[in-house]
């Protein structure tokens, strides 16, 4: 007879099942919009902050060295999804923000990202959303959980 799975070791399992599977999810669905989801990741990043953001923030706030963020910003540049700007009060530093292009891009995104979530919960009632949503909250209490943390 088998030993019973420890409890513990089965709800990281599974969590990390549920994420792989949200990922894999939100991954078909930026593809078609030309995203992968680091990109995703600095545009959701960008459109929650309240304001422009310098390049140093960027980088720390997705846990990323200064160059990765610099060529995540180039890409979505050029397609037109952010826009560089001098910071006024620092003639060196850079400020980011999201264009129009850009939010509608998220808008777009966020649709894609609601259906994978009802997908995924669909065997679930409302009720046991709620509660799911609130014990995931309490998992995360002692992080700061951001817009940095969110996925796309």
């Amino acid at each position: 007879m088998a030993a019973p799975r420890d409890v513990d070791v089965e709800l990281a399992e599974l969590l990390a099942c549920v994420g792989r599977r949200l990922r894999r999810a939100a991954q078909e669905e930026l593809s078609p919009l030309g995203l992968t989801w680091a990109q995703a990741r600095l545009l959701r990043l960008l459109a929650d902050a309240d304001c422009p953001l310098r390049m140093a923030d960027i980088a720390a706030r997705l846990g990323v060295v200064a160059r990765s963020a610099t060529s995540m910003v180039d890409a979505i540049e050029v397609a037109g999804l952010v826009a560089r700007q001098s910071d006024p009060r620092d003639r060196r530093s850079v400020l980011v923000a999201v264009t129009p292009t850009g939010s509608h891009l998220l808008a777009q995104l966020d649709a894609a990202r609601r259906m994978a979530a009802q997908e995924l919960c669909s065997h679930i009632d409302e009720n046991e959303r709620s509660e799911l949503t609130r014990l995931l909250r309490r998992l995360l209490q002692d992080e700061e959980v951001s817009s940095s943390s969110r996925t796309p």
